[in-house]
């Protein structure tokens, strides 16, 4: 089966979601597909081997420029076609997160028009290229707000189509209300074209459902799978230090994008509230953080190194950057318990599963994808959301039993190994996206999670 997968871009940021998929494509790849990975918007940043293709479609700057100039649009690809190149889409979109609300809802909008909308030539150049270059048997979707494109590639090639959801409403909900239920009926309207929807989680896809007024049928809950190399070799097989050394500080780490959604201030809320209430007899805790941090996070992240210090926590917290795969699996190690606390409902969890591969206790909110993750085994460790105290009471709890954090520890590790390989997940969407080629019924892989 030959698949043009097309993932989405963030810019300079490493993105769960484009590291997904490129782990996704090559398990895809190495199943014997022939799967191209195709950029949109910015080319992607991994963390891993990078498998994606050299050309990007709806470049970033190029939609830009076609949203705000209609006439742009009716020039020659080889006049605009230099604004697509790698290195300069990274650094003109290095501030994307700073862009207006206003802009982006027309953008996303005209985007998701398709033929009908500004950037016109973009879907007719991606339908080109996939028809001459590509001739898939069937074409992915990483999100559903790339795929304004859809009616116009069901009709020139005839192949399947899927779209992986998988953070859209986050997207949505950032739009202002015009805008964002403008978006909505247009998705409503593509999805008839849609064969089919992949999500992580019954949760999100009751979510996206009710949302965009799917049917049940083409509804597909795929479990979330990570590459488990690496995550498991060394820390599988020896316990953390401060285990072994019960004086030494206990790390707590976080590792996700700085990003008040994903929910530092509410760590930080926590750390602060065990300062507060901390005894004699409780053992030291450090916080240890890592993630991309955009220029307009910046003055959220120092308010809340800010908060840790006034609260008399100076030298118990390090910021460690946003690391690569390697700086990511020797952070991961250094740590005795992980938690990212996030304010949103988290579609999928990735950071979480790297956490549990590596045979760390995790706590996590109560909702969202989460309480999945945890099961009926209780492979996490779950809070209320937003509950400060509960969270620093379960950290206080788990910090002075180190029997409970490797029974925890143990429950998260033999839940991923058993049920959340990316090897497994390929089985999975590459049996969906042949079933569908092939015109048959689909099997029903929501009983993957039963």
């Amino acid at each position: 089966m030959r698949i043009a997968y097309l993932t989405a871009g963030a810019a300079g940021m490493y993105c769960g979601s484009c590291m997904h998929d490129n782990t996704l494509a090559r398990a895809m790849i190495a199943r014997g597909a022939d799967c191209l990975l195709v950029p949109t918007y910015t080319p992607i940043r991994t963390d891993e081997k990078d498998i994606s293709d050299d050309v990007v479609f709806f470049g970033g700057i190029n939609i830009f420029l076609e949203q705000k100039l209609p006439l742009w649009g009716r020039l020659p690809h080889r006049l605009t076609a230099w604004l697509d190149r790698p290195g300069l889409l990274r650094l003109a979109t290095r501030k994307t997160g700073s862009t207006s609300p206003h802009l982006l809802g027309a953008l996303t909008v005209s985007m998701l028009q398709g033929m009908q909308g500004r950037q016109r030539t973009e879907v007719d150049r991606l339908c080109r290229w996939l028809q001459t270059h590509a001739a898939p048997d069937a074409i992915v979707l990483s999100n559903f707000l790339i795929g304004g494109c859809v009616t116009e590639l069901k009709r020139r090639l005839g192949v399947p189509i899927v779209v992986t959801l998988q953070g859209d409403d986050i997207f949505l909900d950032f739009l202002p209300a015009k805008y964002r239920a403008m978006a909505i009926d247009r998705m409503r309207a593509l999805a008839a074209d849609v064969d089919g929807f992949i999500v992580n989680s019954r949760f999100y896809g009751e979510k996206m459902a009710a949302m965009l007024g799917l049917p049940a049928e083409k509804m597909h809950v795929i479990p979330l799978g990570i590459d488990t190399t690496g995550f498991l070799s060394d820390a599988a097989e020896s316990p953390q230090d401060s285990i072994a050394d019960p004086a030494s500080p206990l790390r707590i780490g976080y590792l996700a994008r700085i990003d008040p959604a994903k929910g530092l201030h509410r760590l930080v809320d926590a750390m602060i509230e065990l300062e507060r209430t901390r005894q004699p007899s409780d053992r030291a805790i450090h916080l240890d953080v890592a993630g991309w941090l955009g220029e307009q996070h910046h003055a959220f992240a120092a308010d809340q190194w800010a908060r840790l210090e006034a609260a008399g926590m100076a030298g118990r917290y390090t910021y460690h950057g946003s690391p690569d795969h390697d700086g990511k699996l020797d952070f991961l190690r250094r740590l005795d318990l992980f938690c990212v606390p996030t304010q949103y409902e988290e579609p999928k969890g990735l950071y979480a599963l790297e956490a549990m591969a590596t045979r760390l206790p995790v706590i996590l909110p109560a909702h969202g994808v989460f309480p999945e993750l945890a099961g009926e085994n209780s492979a996490v460790h779950l809070v209320p959301p937003g509950d400060a105290a509960a969270l620093a009471e379960a950290i206080r709890t788990l910090a002075s039993d180190a029997a409970s954090r490797e029974k925890l520890a143990d429950r998260g590790y033999r839940a991923v190994v058993g049920e959340r390989t990316v090897d497994r997940m390929a089985d999975q969407v590459l049996q969906l996206l042949n079933d569908l080629a092939d015109g048959g019924k689909p099997v029903d892989h929501s009983a993957a999670r039963r």
